[in-house]
């Protein structure tokens, strides 16, 4: 049996990585299956530049093993391989070694089988593809490597969640957000103590030990977002994963805890900016995925929203109506803010603290040696003009003021 050939079965035998329909090995089988035709250069005219947009062959393949979400991936993920049979561990070794030998094929290899003279000489005008390395923790010898491989998937996950942090519910799916704010807790300054008690419980949660579902109230620009992202980029390596929600997606919480049910990764579901009108009937699926539904509370998922409003519900003045219509009101804007095991409180800062804050960012940019005073004084007019002292406020300042020290420009 020939190279060629026996890749071919390879493709067709893999059983636990089924990588059959994906677009480079698909696209490989057609080269194969095309040798012996002309149409055998068009087939490898398409998979090299099919694999040159992914850099080189075994990197790619390589990535597809990482990311593959199959019985063994999501066992190593769960720290449960233990309890896969023994034939489930022999078939992803034999995968794997499969998978070896197809990533390891070269444009020789094609050129050398062609037997007609006239293809064989224009194959070898048609570049050859870049095989390359594969990615840590595979090197060589895949087969073996199976200890090396559940310790990746214990830490990164599997599946999408494994080549993903961050993701949004769109048309009834978690999809994969591709670009992140990359902010860093440490680009934060100030707000320690509320910080801290978020740090804390996103840690319990990481622990396998109990943790509160968390409002972030307060101010606008005062970092409540901001807080929850940094959160993703400090603990992603520790099984963290987001999902970003829409206030108009909360009647789906269910959905979206079903679909992530089964998952060993833990989950925060966030929520930017949430608020409801008093005839908003959507904030009870919130209080029930929250704490009350029949489903009870998972331990890989918890809620984190911001929010302006204390208790989230916007009165009306209609319902002041009378004293039963304000108690009933008040009653329903506190069962679902008081399920909030744990309310952060961000308000905007005083005039010092503002001016700490400006100080902080402006050293973290390596803004030394412009004028201390003349930074301080300039600050404080920006935020009269933009209405308010904020972080957002001190941040946008010392972007303004680094861009024109870039560009020479007095400011």
């Amino acid at each position: 049996m020939d190279k060629l050939t026996k890749i071919k079965y390879y493709i067709d035998s893999l059983c636990i990585y089924d990588l059959k329909n994906d677009c480079i090995i698909r696209a490989l089988y057609k080269l194969i299956d095309s040798v012996g035709r002309e149409d055998v250069l068009t087939r490898q005219s398409e998979f090299f530049k099919t694999v040159s947009k992914n850099k080189s062959l075994k990197e790619y393949i390589s990535k597809c093993i990482l990311t593959d979400d199959n019985p063994f991936t999501r066992a190593a993920c769960a720290g449960k391989t233990e309890e896969l049979e023994e034939s489930i561990i022999d078939a992803v070794k034999l995968d794997l070694m499969k998978l070896e030998e197809i990533a390891s094929v070269t444009a020789n290899d094609i050129s050398e089988i062609v037997t007609d003279k006239d293809i064989k000489e224009i194959i070898k005008t048609i570049p050859s593809w870049e095989t390359g390395k594969a990615v840590p923790p595979l090197s060589v010898n895949w087969s073996s490597q199976i200890d090396e491989l559940i310790a990746y998937h214990k830490t990164n996950g599997y599946g999408k969640y494994a080549k993903h942090i961050a993701f949004t519910w769109r048309n009834r799916e978690i999809c994969p957000v591709t670009s992140i704010d990359l902010i860093t807790l440490s680009d934060l300054k100030n707000y320690e103590e509320q910080r801290k008690k978020v740090i804390d419980n996103t840690e319990s949660f990481l622990a396998g030990q109990p943790a509160n579902n968390v409002l972030l109230y307060g101010d606008r620009g005062t970092g409540k977002s901001s807080t929850v992202h940094a959160l993703l980029n400090e603990y992603h390596s520790q099984g963290l994963r987001m999902i970003e929600i829409p206030k108009s997606a909360v009647a789906d919480l269910g959905l979206i805890r079903e679909q992530i049910a089964k998952s060993p990764m833990k989950f925060i579901i966030y929520i930017d900016d949430l608020s409801f009108d008093s005839n908003d009937t959507s904030f009870s699926e919130l209080k029930a995925a929250l704490e009350g539904s029949l489903s009870g509370r998972q331990s890989n998922i918890l809620i984190y929203a911001t929010s302006n409003r204390r208790h989230l519900i916007k009165e009306n003045f209609s319902d002041r109506e009378n004293d039963v219509n304000r108690g009933d009101t008040m009653q329903e804007q506190l069962s679902l803010s008081d399920r909030f095991g744990l309310t952060i409180t961000f308000m905007n800062p005083d005039k010092k603290e503002y001016l700490d804050i400006v100080e902080k960012i402006a050293d973290d940019r390596g803004l030394h040696t412009i004028d201390k005073e003349h930074l301080l004084f300039m600050a404080e007019r920006w935020a009269m003009r933009k209405g308010g002292r904020s972080p957002r406020c001190a941040k946008q300042f010392v972007d303004y003021v680094q861009s024109c020290e870039n560009r020479g420009k007095e400011w």
